[in-house]
């Protein structure tokens, strides 16, 4: 049989950024939310799944053909998938070329036919998920998340993707770097 790993292409955050995205957690530390670790926090540009464990040296070699150049990003803003109304993601928003990049690395995915994504691609970090808010607690988060929406964390120098590989353990996931793709 043979070994599957789970895998995803992603984009890691200025490690500076982690003292702020703590911050940013602490205030929802009154709700039932499973955070992400702030070290670990990062934009996912495609979740690959369980794929052979072989497949990661081409996969590796597709990302480095990428022509997408390196580009400024501003990560600010804090929101929700799907809706406020029933909020399941509490994101940390990120803007620039990221629809590019997203683009780029589903164009030299073609040949390993990965499913494309469905929906439009939206740069984002997952902060927490949430598990369950009562009505006073969707109202009270809404308050925090509306107190919190234009916060702005920083600029940073979007000069590599990840190819990375998700071991998951009960006291969350354990991301490992299985190849670095430079963009120019």
């Amino acid at each position: 049989m043979k070994a599957l790993i789970r895998t995803f292409i992603a984009v890691e955050l200025d490690p500076s950024f982690r003292e702020k995205i703590r911050q940013i957690q602490e205030k929802f530390a009154d709700f039932e939310l499973k955070f992400v670790n702030p070290e670990i926090v990062h934009i996912t540009l495609k979740f690959l799944g369980d794929v052979e464990e072989s497949m990661a040296i081409p996969l590796a070699e597709a990302l480095d053909s990428l022509i997408c150049e390196s580009f400024e990003a501003k990560i600010e803003g804090i929101g929700v998938f799907p809706k406020l109304s029933n909020p399941k993601v509490l994101w940390l928003g990120a803007r620039g070329n990221f629809e590019t990049l997203h683009d780029d690395v589903e164009n030299v995915l073609k040949p390993f036919k990965f499913k494309e994504d469905e929906r439009a691609f939206t740069a984002h970090a997952t902060l927490a998920r949430v598990k369950s808010l009562n009505k006073n607690q969707k109202n009270a988060f809404a308050d925090v998340l509306k107190e919190l929406k234009d916060t702005k964390i920083g600029s940073m120098q979007v000069n590599k993707v990840l190819l990375k590989k998700s071991t998951l353990t009960p006291d969350g996931p354990i991301y490992e770097t299985l190849h670095t793709a430079y963009l120019d």
